[in-house]
């Protein structure tokens, strides 16, 4: 009898322990909500037009009414230009995909005289981007003008590192038009082969103290001249990166890092406006 009352406990205490997780798991089922993302507020004019800018490249946009107008900015990836396409309309909405993979949504309404017409969307504490769209360029002049940079007489910026065996050397600064030229050497002194992830352009604050937040931005490559992947052993490569024109602000520098695919030989260079400003113009 002793043995069969405590069977049966057993059981018992089975059909509770279930009993309890299946409350447990509807209970924690009821917790789960749907994240909401709150739309930002823009008004809108039929004579004015209004601008957005994005921190990245816009991918695609969708309107709620055939009543708002809105294209990206010609010349830029980033900025979106909105208006009515007659006057009054009704509320809607906008929603705006980025290159970060990010949705941004839009309550969308109507006035005369709207009270801010330019709207920025960048967070000083994140890293913001430099971009000029494709139909800004004319794309064989900024081959051509690379491909003079490529063998221009040498001017050295003085602007190297040099470690691991491996050389990262800014031989030059050249412009043209809106577009600057930026050429590097990649010496490879090693008996290993160097694979490169990326070169990147960085406008960075100075060192400041801790407590004070610090602002970051990229500029991206328009086009890169004589562009290679891998810096084979005992070989030198010589690349010509074009980038949007730009000058570095006081307290900021400019910092070119070349990052080492599957490996830590990473380099970095890094320079001031006084170096920037001097570049050698292309004829």
């Amino acid at each position: 009898m002793k043995r069969e009352r405590n069977v049966g406990m057993m059981i018992v205490g089975i059909f509770i322990f279930m009993f309890n997780t299946v409350i447990a798991f509807g209970q924690s089922r009821s917790l789960i909500k749907a994240t909401e993302i709150p739309p930002y507020r823009i008004e809108v004019s039929y004579n004015k037009t209004s601008n957005i800018i994005f921190p990245f490249a816009i991918i695609s946009v969708d309107r709620g009414s055939k009543d708002v107008l809105a294209q990206k900015a010609k010349g830029a990836e980033n900025i979106l230009q909105v208006k009515a396409a007659k006057e009054s309309i009704a509320e809607t909405n906008l929603s705006v995909v980025t290159a970060d993979g990010k949705l941004t949504s839009f309550i969308v309404n109507y006035v005369k005289e709207p009270a801010v017409l330019n709207i920025s969307l960048l967070n000083p504490y994140k890293s913001n981007s430099i971009f000029l769209s494709p139909e800004a360029l004319n794309e064989a002049e900024v081959k051509r003008y690379a491909d003079y940079a490529l063998y221009a007489r040498e001017r050295s910026t003085g602007m190297k590192d040099f470690k691991n065996s491996i050389g990262f050397e800014l031989t030059g600064i050249f412009i043209h038009d809106d577009i600057m030229y930026l050429r590097v050497k990649l010496q490879n002194r090693s008996n290993i082969s160097y694979d490169i992830d990326q070169i990147r352009f960085l406008i960075r604050d100075q060192k400041k103290s801790m407590r004070t937040a610090s602002q970051e931005v990229e500029i991206m490559p328009v086009y890169v001249h004589n562009e290679v992947q891998k810096i084979n052993a005992e070989t030198i490569e010589i690349m010509v990166i074009a980038v949007p024109k730009f000058t570095i602000p006081d307290k900021k520098y400019l910092t070119i890092q070349l990052m080492e695919k599957n490996g830590g030989r990473h380099m970095e260079i890094q320079l001031k406006n006084k170096k920037i400003v001097s570049a050698w113009p292309l004829k």
